[in-house]
């Protein structure tokens, strides 16, 4: 039958899935991966799984995902939109399998599906769901896997197009989705802008890309360099979807790799004004916009300099007034372009930052 396992790839790929997400109990909450692969997927989505919202469609649950496609109660009944691939569509805590979605992944394997994960328990790690899958001819891709990468050699400074980076106040912030936001707004303008995704549900919107936190430490930066020069192949402007931040007890690392390995000429600054503290129930206080911007132009600034061109301030949480009230005053701290690119669509900002996409050298003895 041959390998069972995919990992994730550099080179984007041509192939077309249509995907039945899997996300029990917890789609219209807690289903991150399915929310973002249905709002900006390449890929088409024809049902979802979710038996308490059977019945009812994407958009009769989240409207803002403007999706059509059913909501059912399992795998069986998805068969029917005639799906090539079940992607698990909400990560854990602790990125487990939950023992409950283990029957309706066996559905799909036993069905030919695809299986398409970004947890970090690895399905083909499981050996009941690797023999399934040999049985059937199924194909699995543990997303998080990543492929061989290099250490980093320097050439992403000799990259000839502007790369942005987008840094975090904190880690789930959403700064996938303004990385891709403020590269449609480039498209729109006419500039080819490609993201180069570092996390598993921007790989399975792109079709490519690494999973910067599976990485070992020391090729975490040459990963980054790896995802820019890929990038550079066929794009006038690379947006790299960052991870973290950069004060974040638990995942400053991959965002210093990213930092450095992606030797970006520009960074956007994206945040929660809601949150007081970090996410993972650390005691560790939010920085301020003015002090997040000194700490990372800091540092950018010991290797290539790169300045904060402008805020994307995440404000779903807030009524249009808030959110209005939020940016107002991340505009007068910090004197910078700020906008939910979500809410109120990137164009303003992307319009406003643009004139600072230019390339940056680096330092030099």
């Amino acid at each position: 039958m041959g390998r069972v396992l995919e990992s994730a790839s550099l080179h984007p790929s041509p192939k077309r899935r249509r995907y039945l997400i899997l996300s029990p109990g917890e789609f219209a909450t807690n289903a991150k991966t399915a929310h973002g692969v249905i709002r900006y997927g390449h890929d088409q989505t024809v049902a979802v799984i979710d038996a308490d919202n059977a019945g009812k469609t994407v958009h009769d649950v989240l409207s803002y995902l403007k999706s059509d496609a059913p909501i059912v109660a399992g795998v069986e009944s998805g068969l029917k939109y005639d799906p090539t691939s079940l992607l698990i569509g909400v990560a854990p805590v602790g990125g487990a399998l939950p023992p409950s979605w283990r029957g309706e992944i066996l559905k799909a394997i036993d069905a030919k599906l695809e299986i398409v994960s970004g947890l970090h328990e690895l399905i083909a790690d499981d050996s009941e769901f690797s023999a399934a899958a040999k049985r059937s001819g199924s194909r699995i891709w543990d997303v998080r896997v990543p492929p061989q990468v290099p250490l980093f050699s320097g050439a992403a400074y000799n990259v000839r197009q502007p790369i942005l980076l987008t840094v975090g106040s904190d880690c789930a912030v959403g700064k996938l989705s303004v990385s891709l936001e403020i590269a449609r707004a480039a498209r729109e303008h006419g500039i080819r802008a490609r993201v180069a995704p570092t996390g598993q549900t921007g790989i399975m919107i792109e079709g490519w890309g690494i999973c910067i936190d599976r990485v070992i430490s020391d090729f975490a930066p040459g990963a980054a360099e790896a995802l820019v020069l890929e990038a550079a192949k066929e794009s006038e402007l690379i947006v790299v979807e960052g991870q973290g931040a950069i004060n974040h007890p638990a995942y400053a690392p991959v965002t210093l790799a990213l930092l450095y390995g992606a030797a970006p000429d520009a960074l956007l600054l994206v945040g929660d004004p809601t949150r007081a503290t970090l996410e993972g129930g650390f005691a560790t206080p939010r920085l301020s916009w003015g002090k997040l911007i000194e700490v990372y132009e800091e540092l950018a600034s010991t290797v290539k300099p790169a300045k904060v061109v402008g805020i994307a301030l995440n404000t779903f949480q807030l009524t249009d007034r808030e959110a209005r009230s939020e940016i107002e005053r991340a505009r007068a701290e910090t004197s910078l372009p700020v906008d939910d690119v979500v809410r109120n669509g990137p164009e303003a900002l992307y319009e406003a930052i643009a004139p600072q996409l230019s390339k940056r050298s680096q330092l030099v003895a």
